[in-house]
């Protein structure tokens, strides 16, 4: 899945043309993944464009920068309004963001103060991550034999461009198996989440989803569908979760910014309820789709129009 190219990327407070950002070979984060990155959203509503959880989104980035001691040169607002001017100024209706900040080029040396930090946004058409029917028929997945990292090592609550080495591995290991994608395990045994989503799965009625601490990402996604479970009255347990469960369970499904509402039709070959979509899935793919389709009220102030 290659780039479609949109005009101009924002680079350290200016637009530059697409194929003119550029770094330079020796920066820092070529060499030691010294970056903090998000992706974000934005949607073709009957309004116009909409960035889904924007001032969320931008948070997390900032968080992610204070825990890995990276002083962002821009204000929370200042980062808010570039992205929105990136969309803008690229035409786009319906897009995904990707905003990261990254040590620059200075020194390679492990110590990594000496280097500049910058920013940069880029924002481009990005279909279904999973595939253009992953939606609506579901996805084959596997456990991985790769475990998400132990809390005193990396921090997973960051979204550092280091943490996605564990998840290429992940990633490629379910691709050359013939599966969409791969569940890690942490380091204690337990579900954490994707390569790149957060993971639901539903037994007897209920709702639930590995906790913060089972080495997972604090999903945006993840954290919107909680909050439309409780809008439609699911109920939801953030808990721990065995392996076992993803094999007896009647629906699972994977969420985030790329994947959105993804269901999960069979885990390591084994089907998932009766292998399709199932009921509270579908439930929460219809108001998630509703509500950043701009069909329904945006009763949670979520969308932020460009």
């Amino acid at each position: 899945m290659g780039f479609t190219k949109a005009d101009t990327i924002w680079m350290n407070g200016r637009l530059v043309p697409w194929d003119q950002a550029q770094i330079h070979v020796l920066s820092h984060v070529v060499h030691y993944g010294s970056s903090i990155f998000e992706g974000i959203r934005c949607y073709k509503t009957a309004r116009g464009p909409a960035v889904f959880r924007l001032r969320d989104h931008v948070e997390r980035l900032i968080d992610g920068c204070r825990i890995y001691r990276i002083e962002v040169p821009y204000t929370r607002d200042g980062i808010e309004a570039a992205i929105l001017e990136t969309v803008r100024a690229n035409r786009l209706e319906a897009c995904y963001v990707r905003p990261i900040v990254y040590r620059g080029y200075e020194t390679l040396g492990v110590d990594p103060f000496p280097c500049p930090i910058d920013v940069a946004i880029a924002a481009y058409p990005w279909g279904a991550y999973l595939g253009k029917d992953a939606l609506d028929k579901g996805v084959d997945v596997m456990v991985s034999s790769w475990r998400r990292q132990a809390p005193d090592t990396f921090p997973a609550m960051a979204k550092a461009g280091a943490n996605y080495m564990n998840s290429q591995l992940i990633k490629m290991e379910a691709l050359v198996n013939g599966y969409a994608e791969g569940i890690a395990l942490d380091s204690s045994g337990v579900v954490s989440e994707g390569s790149g989503e957060n993971l639901f799965l539903v037994k007897k009625g209920v709702l639930f989803t590995p906790p913060l601490t089972a080495s997972i990402l604090p999903g945006i996604t993840r954290e919107t569908v909680m909050r439309l479970a409780g809008d439609l009255g699911i109920p939801l347990q953030e808990r721990d979760i065995p392996r076992e469960a993803l094999y007896t369970a009647d629906e699972v499904f994977l969420v985030g910014t790329a994947a959105e509402i993804t269901p999960v039709r069979s885990v390591d070959r084994a089907p998932v309820g009766n292998g399709r979509r199932g009921e509270f899935t579908s439930r929460l793919q219809a108001e998630f789709r509703a509500i950043t389709g701009g069909t329904i009220p945006d009763r949670h102030h979520w969308l932020t129009a460009i």
